[in-house]
């Protein structure tokens, strides 16, 4: 059995003016910004507190953004604590 390949569909056209999103008072417009550059050797900081947060977890399978995020928390928090 042959499956019919349809065109795509065109929005139906209303009368009504559409509303055209407005910016939050108070807050910056959501635009696309350059990635943030780390200090140096804080990926190798992170890398290394991830890989050890990994391996004391018991090297669970499909957790490793948890991990990263944990250890990337987790070295923030020492240099802001070694600034002080």
């Amino acid at each position: 059995m042959a499956i019919k390949k349809s065109a795509p569909r065109k929005a139906a056209s209303s009368s009504r003016p559409t509303a055209k999103a407005q910016p939050t008072p108070g807050r910056a417009p959501a635009t696309p910004t350059e990635p943030i550059e780390l200090p140096e050797g804080m990926w190798e900081q992170i890398a290394g507190k991830a890989y050890a947060l990994w391996e004391q977890r018991g090297r669970r399978e499909g957790h490793d953004l948890e991990d990263w995020f944990d250890a990337e928390t987790q070295v923030m928090e020492e240099m802001h604590e070694a600034r002080e």
